[in-house]
């Protein structure tokens, strides 16, 4: 296979696209095969905890995963020129950085709870590859520092617990969803399976006490929550609708809302959830037909959902509210999507190999977000309920004032 000269590499500041869309990195690549396999794509993007270095994935063609050290000032990523690439030697299909520190909303947790402070760790980034086996390597160096073995198929998604810790999770197509201590090189992994179809995502609550993951499999779509504290099956969630296609998952910043993204011949749906009751809190809709969810991600601070559709569109929703803050239709073949960890950034990855970044609105959040977000952080939906407070402010804490959106709806033909 022949290199794509047309592929070079280059920065270019966005000057006749839409005002959100200010810089994208071209990146050398194979051309797409014909087949349908996997080709250029990138697959996976990922800041590091800090917002210093971008890594991301090179599909077949490359079989790299590069590694970028970012400048922000402002709202204007500059490329730096220390970058490095890796040789994954197979398909990257999923990738993250870690260790992940806790969350601002977990500040109250730890200071009753009077946490020593640990040694400063080494950043890590995990490749996960066709072949099952995931890379581990010392981010800031590139030196690959040893390999997980155990999938028996791709490993679609990684992703580290966000408590400082080096417990990594990945999810696979071989029906498995595996839990290793990286302090311990991987050995003897938590296996969590019995599913019975694809891991296609998998998302970890901000207390890394669960980890959601979705299913792809005839006729069960359905999305599965187990305890990382006792490796076992907690419930799972699953609409009335068996032709619902389940592709992409998060939780959101104080872990009491599940983000679920599906489709179906009508269109994309993003469904909101308890994850403690199973109750269906509210959704948006657009039936446009032939529409897919192909990523979904809440922004650091817990104000906006971002989500990538097939049909050409990046939109990020004010949480709870009607109106989005980013409606951009000017995107083409993204497959990813990932917030900066200091917000204000968006950056996705797309079917030819293309990374573009995105701005989005600044805001302060409410009092009424920080408080909400502090308490439901430490207390489940039961928990708020048994409250001796009026019932408004119970629904307020328990997001049961989440409104639903639809679009394109009323003239979806029969």
């Amino acid at each position: 296979t022949v290199p794509n000269p047309d592929c070079s590499w280059e920065h270019r500041p966005s000057e006749d696209v839409d005002a959100s869309f200010f810089f994208f990195l071209n990146i050398p690549v194979y051309p797409a095969r014909v087949s349908g396999s996997a080709g250029c794509e990138t697959w996976n993007v990922d800041f590091s905890p800090d917002g210093s270095r971008f890594a991301w994935s090179m599909g077949y063609g490359a079989c790299s995963a590069r590694l970028k050290r970012p400048h922000t000032r402002g709202l204007v990523l500059k490329a730096m020129s220390n970058e490095k690439t890796l040789k994954c030697e197979d398909t990257v299909w999923g990738l993250a950085f870690g260790p992940r520190p806790p969350n601002w909303a977990s500040a109250g947790r730890q200071a009753r709870a009077k946490v020593p402070e640990k040694k400063e760790q080494k950043l890590l980034l995990a490749t996960g590859l066709h072949n099952g086996t995931i890379k581990v390597w010392g981010a800031s160096g590139g030196d690959l520092l040893f390999d997980l073995k155990g999938h028996q198929s791709l490993v679609r998604d990684l992703e580290f617990t966000p408590n400082g810790t080096l417990t990594l999770v990945s999810g696979s197509r071989d029906k498995t969803l595996r839990v290793w201590d990286l302090a311990k090189k991987g050995k003897n992994p938590q296996v969590l399976a019995g599913h019975g179809g694809w891991v296609v995502g998998c998302s970890v609550s901000p207390d890394s006490s669960m980890v959601l993951f979705p299913l792809l499999v005839y006729l069960q779509q359905k999305v599965y929550l187990w305890s990382l504290r006792s490796y076992t099956f907690i419930r799972n969630l699953n609409k009335d609708d068996k032709r619902q296609v389940m592709t992409s998952c998060d939780f959101s910043l104080d872990g009491a809302v599940l983000a679920v993204g599906s489709y179906n011949s009508a269109g994309w749906s993003l469904d909101l959830w308890d994850p403690y009751t199973s109750q269906h809190l509210a959704f948006l809709q657009d039936c446009k037909s032939s529409d897919l969810i192909r990523s979904l991600r809440f922004s650091p601070d817990g104000l906006y959902l971002a989500f990538i559709t097939d049909q050409s569109a990046l939109r990020v929703w004010e949480f709870g509210q009607k109106t989005f803050a980013l409606d951009a239709h000017t995107v083409t073949n993204e497959l990813c999507c990932t917030f900066h960890p200091q917000g204000g950034i968006i950056a996705t990855g797309t079917r030819d190999g293309c990374i573009k970044f995105w701005r989005i609105p600044r805001v302060v959040p409410t009092l009424s977000h920080i408080c909400r977000t502090v308490v439901r952080f430490s207390v489940s939906t039961h928990q708020v309920e048994a409250l001796p407070i009026p019932k408004k402010l119970v629904k307020f804490l328990t997001y049961k004032d989440l409104l639903t959106v639809q679009t394109h709806c009323t003239s979806r033909a029969p």
